[in-house]
């Protein structure tokens, strides 16, 4: 299945970077330049102190804001968790669920991704799932099977139709911050894949999910990868510190829109 993008979404994924000052600079940046985009929503991830000032700076705009992680409980003893209730008294409509970076070095498994990724469509926020296999899982070629039991756990809980108003983004672990970027080609075959299976068994969520590809994503191979069918978008780790990089690459995203 194919599904035809009517609107891209590109993310920023600030990761732990950033201070009041910096920000301010990056964001003033992107609003200046990014305003005239009818045909791309972009996106802003930062980390939880600084959720504030994405909600003074760009509540206004035509960019939206998101957080890097939430919580999987609603409220409780949690010490050091934010919830998704949290996030929401900051304007948040985003939030990145399973990052790879948060899931190996925090042990993250798949049935606590799933649960927050259900918290967080709870509380109206747009879930970023991550999925991706590792360079020795593609070596092996079990790359599909591992994104396969990735979503599994949300879909044997929760259904298929939880993916409805979603995003998923395909970040091949070994690709990032590597500067080595899936090809065009083994990107399209991934997304294909994952919207298959989502279609697979609920159509309608499928027609309503975004796929994005993340994973040394730069300005120039925006142009090559956001053509391909089934590549929604992107979410952008290192060049979203950039104001020029990001810029370029969400000008790219605007025009691959046919």
């Amino acid at each position: 299945m194919t599904q035809k993008t009517t609107q891209k979404l590109v993310v920023a994924n600030w990761k732990m970077h950033g201070n009041l000052k910096q920000n301010s600079a990056l964001l003033t940046d992107f609003v200046e330049n990014l305003s005239a985009l009818k045909h791309t929503q972009m996106v802003v991830c930062a980390p939880y102190p600084y959720l504030a000032q994405l909600q003074s700076m760009l509540q206004h705009t035509n960019i939206a804001w998101g957080a890097q992680n939430v919580a999987k409980n609603e409220v409780g003893a949690f010490t050091g968790e934010v919830s998704a209730a949290m996030l929401t008294d900051f304007g948040c409509k985003y939030v990145i669920i399973g990052h790879s970076e948060r899931a190996t070095a925090y042990c993250e498994s798949d049935e606590n991704i799933a649960t927050k990724f259900v918290q967080a469509k709870r509380h109206g926020l747009t879930p970023i799932l991550c999925v991706g296999e590792t360079l020795i899982e593609r070596e092996a070629g079990v790359m599909e099977m591992v994104v396969s039991k990735q979503l599994d756990t949300i879909i044997n809980t929760h259904g298929a139709a939880v993916f409805a108003d979603a995003v998923i983004s395909y970040e091949p672990i070994w690709a990032i911050g590597t500067g080595l970027a899936a090809t065009p080609e083994q990107a399209k075959n991934m997304h294909l894949f994952i919207r298959n299976k989502i279609s697979n068994l609920n159509i309608e969520a499928t027609n309503r999910l975004k796929i994005l590809y993340g994973g040394s994503v730069n300005p120039q191979n925006a142009v090559q990868l956001f053509v391909v069918p089934n590549i929604d978008g992107g979410l952008i780790g290192k060049c979203s510190l950039n104001a020029q990089e990001f810029e370029a690459i969400c000008h790219a995203a605007e025009t691959s829109v046919t």
